[in-house]
């Protein structure tokens, strides 16, 4: 048993980060702390293979890292049960959104801190994680743990988090968003609301696996939109003078202004 992981609150993302440990064995569930006020199906997963669920605080003593996962309101108040009881040289694991690295440290001490932006695809160790740290030892640590499970990006300055958020921790919610658009639409011309939802989800999925490697996004529309054919006639129709761009151009910089008002 090495130096354990303390993941504290399992909500949404808490239980997406979960969930891909299990599934990868990025983490021991042996070398696993969770602490949370009430009972989750995947903690009693963890559980079930070793995991200790809201153990004496006085264990977290022993923990290499600390992932923050509560709501961003919540986090100082949660903090302070824990705090005397951290190992100076733990690592504070923040996957919370608009909180800033410094403004943490203070919160813990002055123990280093790397923030991740992840995914909740990371239950399926299919996720994208922006990591950003000030000290290449916790950035050692966060990669230790999100790259298992997700794709990670790290960025050099801080204040791009705000925009790497809007981009790729939103990012899922808005193809989500077009892709029941899309069956709306489709219902719109005729099929069946099954028929619909159905070829929607698969098209996501279909594109989403198209997706993978390094050809140019110009190049994978182009595999598809023929000159003159009827995806260009759509794709035409979508962009019409610019609305498509604008749409989520106005969605990013939405999410950018809420991300920095959060960050104080």
């Amino acid at each position: 048993m090495g130096r354990p992981v303390v993941l504290q609150g399992v909500g949404r993302l808490g239980s997406a980060i979960l969930e891909g440990w299990l599934k990868t064995g990025a983490v021991d569930p042996a070398d696993l702390i969770i602490l949370t006020p009430s009972e989750k199906p995947v903690a009693e997963a963890a559980r079930a293979r070793g995991a200790r669920i809201n153990p004496p605080l006085e264990t977290l003593g022993e923990a290499r890292a600390f992932v923050i996962g509560v709501k961003p309101a919540k986090w100082l108040e949660a903090s302070r049960p824990v705090l005397l009881h951290l190992a100076p040289d733990a690592v504070i694991v923040s996957v919370m959104a608009g909180v800033r690295g410094e403004t943490i440290s203070q919160g813990f001490d002055g123990r280093s801190v790397v923030r991740v932006m992840p995914t909740t695809g990371v239950a399926q160790a299919q996720g994208v994680a922006t990591l950003w740290a000030a000290d290449a030892s916790a950035r050692a640590v966060g990669e230790a743990l999100f790259a298992p499970i997700a794709e990670t990006v790290h960025l050099d300055d801080e204040p791009t988090l705000h925009a790497a958020t809007a981009v790729s921790g939103c990012g899922p919610a808005y193809f989500f968003a077009f892709t029941r658009a899309l069956a709306q639409a489709g219902i719109e011309e005729g099929l069946s609301p099954e028929a619909a939802v159905r070829l929607a989800r698969a098209t996501l999925r279909s594109a989403a696996a198209g997706v993978e490697g390094t050809e140019a996004l110009d190049a994978l529309i182009d595999r598809v939109a023929s000159p003159g054919g009827v995806t260009q006639a759509g794709l035409i129709a979508l962009n019409e003078n610019g609305a498509l761009d604008r749409a989520v151009e106005s969605a990013v910089q939405a999410a950018v202004a809420k991300s920095t008002e959060l960050s104080g």
